[in-house]
């Protein structure tokens, strides 16, 4: 399956299904004493299987990202994987705005592919790292973002909602250092 570029006057607002189950989490546990902050994630099973579903927040070349690049697998016209990119200025960071692989297609190192991809932009153009976000319930993508190299930067308890702890859906930043 070839990768290729996609470009915007193609693919701007192409919403990508993403979807996944994930059974396990990681909890985010916040302490905090007189002289320090202690943070722990820990993976945990979940009660029952969490299903994320398609929505409407995950588009192709969204208008606030800057100098966006992005890549694919396109079959028969239609879109079975992509990578998308954005470029920080004020910063110097390359963004992995969104990275998704259909079902039909996973475990066949396509993701890693997209991910070289990527990693090839920011090399390329001399940036000193490289960004994504992901959340605490989405463990087989954080599985899959260490596997390839990438280190928890921060996070966010309250990115989504103010209960995002509770929900165990805490915004997760990570990164690979290039400089």
């Amino acid at each position: 399956m070839e990768i290729i570029e996609l470009l915007a006057k193609d693919w701007q607002g192409y919403l990508l299904p993403f979807r996944y189950t994930a059974y396990e989490y990681y909890d985010v546990n916040i302490a905090r004493n007189d002289s320090d902050f202690n943070v722990h994630f820990t993976k945990k099973p979940l009660d029952k299987p969490y299903e994320k579903m398609p929505n409407d927040d995950e588009k192709l070349f969204r208008p606030w990202w800057e100098n966006v690049q992005a890549w694919g697998i396109v079959e028969d016209g239609k879109l079975l994987a992509a990578i998308e990119t954005a470029v920080e200025e004020w910063n110097n960071r390359l963004i992995i705005t969104e990275l998704w692989v259909d079902d039909s297609i996973r475990r066949q190192g396509i993701a890693k592919r997209l991910m070289d991809k990527a990693m090839g932009r920011a090399r390329a153009e001399n940036r000193r790292a490289v960004m994504l976000e992901t959340q605490s319930c989405n463990a087989p993508a954080i599985e899959f973002y260490l596997n390839y190299g990438f280190a928890l930067m921060g996070f966010d308890a309250c990115a989504y909602q103010n209960n995002d702890i509770e929900r165990k859906e805490v915004r997760m930043e990570f990164g690979i250092l290039l400089k």
